[in-house]
């Protein structure tokens, strides 16, 4: 629905720019004041009636369109977030990661598709404690 509000909105929008370009400026008068005159298209009365008619149609409507979809735009949703439904990435191992479910106590369970050796491979090594640097000696005087 909403896809069809806007679809409608941009060829209405379009529209309305059109036949404001088309409508003749104060100053269109002067051109038949010289000898100029674009009657013969639209009759007599030229075609001021008839574009100005469809200016305020199309701006009835362009204003329709503009506040149903504002109305929908700002309708509270159903409460679910677009996360909520996002898969389960199982690239993701390692400590770093967030369980996907809250575990029981007790020991850890290796993943079936990594076998245990494996697993303790792949594991970082722990940094060994580094001594303290060696105290300084008195020096002798001279």
């Amino acid at each position: 629905m909403t896809l069809i509000l806007t679809v409608l909105h941009v060829l209405v929008c379009l529209s309305l720019v059109f036949v404001v370009l088309l409508q003749k400026g104060s100053g269109a008068d002067m051109g038949a004041a010289f000898g100029g005159s674009s009657q013969s298209l639209f009759g007599a009365r030229g075609s001021g009636d008839f574009l100005s008619k469809l200016t305020a149609g199309l701006a009835t409507v362009f204003m329709i369109t503009s506040l149903t979809l504002a109305f929908f735009s700002t309708r509270p949703g159903d409460g679910k977030s677009v996360m909520d439904s996002a898969p389960i990435s199982s690239s993701t191992s390692g400590k770093g990661a967030a369980p996907a479910k809250a575990q029981e106590s007790g020991p850890p369970v290796p993943s079936k598709s990594v076998p245990a050796k494996q697993e303790e491979a792949t594991e970082a090594p722990q940094a060994k404690p580094v001594p303290p640097p060696p105290a300084p000696t008195p020096e002798a005087k001279p």
